[in-house]
């Protein structure tokens, strides 16, 4: 959709109008001025005036997508246009997530998995959160971000080689200061992985000692990828309640799934256990329309896993792309073998169920987070079609959401959850964060063979009043901002 990357005055003139609150779409134009929506306006009234004119007839006009959980620390900054998130819609993204962000590392330290799923060392260049945020401001990508501090990387930066235990009392206060001054600088909260070997010796009270200084500060978030999804996610999702209420924070489930063909349907059990919290204590989920999920190569997920696909190996480069079963069988290997073999190395997990998937998917207080790993060479189609998928497979192909309701999961729904005051929603005053698509033909193209491709029917994605892509391209234009809370 051609238009003018950075007019004074554009009106949208034409569209059905999804305004993210969840209400049924409604006919209406749409005057943006500068970076902020100037009116919303009865079809037809707004013709007169100084302004460009874009026709967005037959077009959905909705607020920009939020992407509420991704890895996207590094890549914002060494690839600023967002290609694999603005040609689906996306105009924010939260940064930070599972407990590992690009800052506080220490430059030159040694990067242990799954810091490195951020992208390669040497963007791992900043000492402390200000620093990396400072640099956001510097070289502002094309969309806008919502940073979170990882607890792994707090471990990096302020305990010695050995993270395989947990922090003393002296370790635990500099994270603490750490992570006091990423709030200062306008950090939205924290979030944590305790699934992952730089965390897994953390011990509850690591990470509410740590968490202190969230204590008494309005809107935060503590942002969850619990300690296990599988056999034992009752007690684990106990555990994360147990520190949100300790904090003062809203907990966020993330990427909420159940692993492994035995825990298959038990997401009936762990949304109702979330929904009783949520009756004293905020809490909020979010999810991706897939049935497999992506991280550091490890034997645990491969044994679960009914089929394993390599993203990535600095062991054996040739691996990538290919099936580990397949691998297995011509190296006539052990797994122990594989993983020495492959190792380090990603993967991509078939291990959920597609039932479990939806179900979480339509709950109401899930959002939509990509969880995507964009320097992965072969990465899992969700960091190029996660939002474009529910589009069309949940919404016009299943019927599972209205397409109002995936528009306020991807947009009102996540903005309110990290309490965002003048995005997410298409209002006058409020930020000029939108997106066109076309209803009928919009399109996930990105396979778990091919993953990297673009989607069809993003016609038009503006960011902060800006056109960042325009149906075909990014225009080059980069007017993301590092929000603030």
């Amino acid at each position: 959709m051609a238009g003018s990357a950075t007019p004074a005055r554009t009106l949208l003139r034409g569209g059905l109008l999804i305004d993210g609150s969840g209400a049924p779409p409604r006919a209406a134009d749409l005057l943006v001025e500068g970076d902020t929506i100037a009116a919303v306006l009865e079809p037809g009234t707004g013709a007169e005036g100084d302004h460009a004119v874009i026709d967005i007839a037959g077009r959905v006009l909705a607020p920009g997508f939020i992407d509420s959980h991704t890895h996207d620390d590094g890549y914002l900054l060494a690839h600023p246009d967002m290609v694999p998130k603005v040609s689906q819609g996306v105009t924010t993204v939260v940064t930070g997530n599972c407990g590992i962000s690009l800052a506080p590392v220490p430059p030159g330290r040694a990067l242990p998995q799954p810091l490195d799923l951020l992208g390669p060392s040497e963007l791992f260049r900043y000492a402390d959160f200000p620093a990396w945020m400072q640099a956001l401001r510097d070289a502002p990508a094309a969309v806008n971000a919502i940073p979170l501090v990882g607890h792994a990387s707090l471990r990096v930066s302020a305990m010695d080689d050995d993270l395989q235990r947990p922090a003393t009392p002296q370790e635990c206060e500099r994270m603490a200061r750490l992570l006091e001054e990423a709030l200062e600088a306008g950090a939205f909260g924290m979030s944590t992985g305790t699934f992952y070997p730089p965390a897994q010796h953390a011990t509850t009270q690591e990470i509410i000692d740590i968490g202190a200084a969230m204590r008494g500060r309005n809107g935060m978030v503590y942002a969850t990828h619990l300690r296990d999804e599988s056999d034992h996610i009752d007690a684990a999702i106990e555990e994360a309640l147990d520190i949100g209420r300790a904090l003062g924070a809203r907990v966020v489930f993330s990427h909420h799934k159940l692993a492994g063909e035995r825990n298959h349907g038990r997401s009936v059990e762990t949304l109702a256990r979330i929904d009783r919290a949520a009756l004293l204590q905020p809490v909020c989920l979010d999810c991706h329309p897939y049935p497999a999920t992506s991280t550091m190569l490890r034997l645990d997920r491969v044994r679960l896993a009914r089929r394993t696909l390599i993203a990535w190996s600095k062991g054996e480069p040739s691996a990538q792309g290919r099936d580990y079963a397949d691998l297995q069988r011509e190296w006539g290997l052990c797994d122990e073998a594989m993983l020495q073999r492959l190792a380090p190395a990603g993967a991509i997990y078939f291990l959920m169920d597609e039932r479990d998937v939806e179900r979480i998917l339509a709950h109401p207080r899930t959002m939509v987070g990509s969880d995507g790993l964009p320097f992965d060479p072969h990465p899992h189609p969700r960091q190029w079609g996660t939002f474009t998928r529910i589009l069309s497979r949940l919404v016009r192909d299943q019927g599972l959401l209205t397409l109002e309701a995936a528009v306020h999961k991807m947009t009102g729904l996540a903005a309110e959850n990290y309490g965002l005051a003048d995005r997410g929603l298409l209002r006058a005053g409020w930020k000029a964060d939108l997106v066109v698509f076309d209803p009928a033909q919009v399109q996930d193209v990105a396979t778990f063979d091919h993953p990297v491709q673009a989607s069809r029917g993003i016609e038009g994605v503006w960011v902060n009043g800006r056109q960042v892509w325009d149906g075909g391209q990014p225009t080059g234009q980069r007017p993301g901002r590092v929000l603030m809370r």
